[in-house]
């Protein structure tokens, strides 16, 4: 169910979205406000979960992971059981940023980050030495042409 925001919570979640570093006198001259209004709409935004938690946002090719693989994946196995085995992988695979179940042909898509090619394929091999899965298609990203957490609010 969608939360209920006015237009300075919408100008505060995009300078949040912008830099969740700038402090609050910063962000209260942005929307056009003052430091304890603004940490109180935050705050009532907050309990009611429209933002998680505060993180940063770190640059993969600074830190050695240069390949960004999309994973397609289609299995035969739709059981329960069979969810909860992939899930649990999923979970324990730090190179794994987003998982996403789909309807249409491909049944999962993964989107991985790794150093390179051996390091995805010790990854592929990990993944279905865990759970069975019909078909995998990997795909190398050549070059990352957007990139945002940003929602338009």
């Amino acid at each position: 169910m969608a939360v209920r925001l006015d237009d300075t919570d919408r100008k505060i979640l995009r300078a949040l979205q912008q830099d969740a570093g700038q402090s609050l006198d910063e962000i209260a001259r942005q929307v056009g406000s003052s430091k304890t209004p603004v940490w109180n709409r935050i705050r009532k935004m907050r309990e009611a979960g429209v933002m998680g938690p505060q993180t940063v946002v770190l640059d993969p090719e600074k830190l050695g992971f240069d390949a960004c693989f999309f994973v397609l994946i289609r299995t035969s196995e739709h059981e329960a059981e069979w969810q909860a085995a992939f899930l649990h992988a999923l979970q324990n695979r730090p190179e794994v940023q987003e998982a996403h179940r789909l309807a249409g042909d491909i049944d999962y898509i993964l989107k991985v980050r790794v150093a390179n090619a051996r390091a995805y394929d010790a990854f592929y091999q990990a993944l279905i030495s865990e759970v069975k899965v019909h078909n995998v298609t990997a795909l190398l990203s050549m070059e990352e042409i957007k990139s945002t957490t940003a929602l338009p609010v």
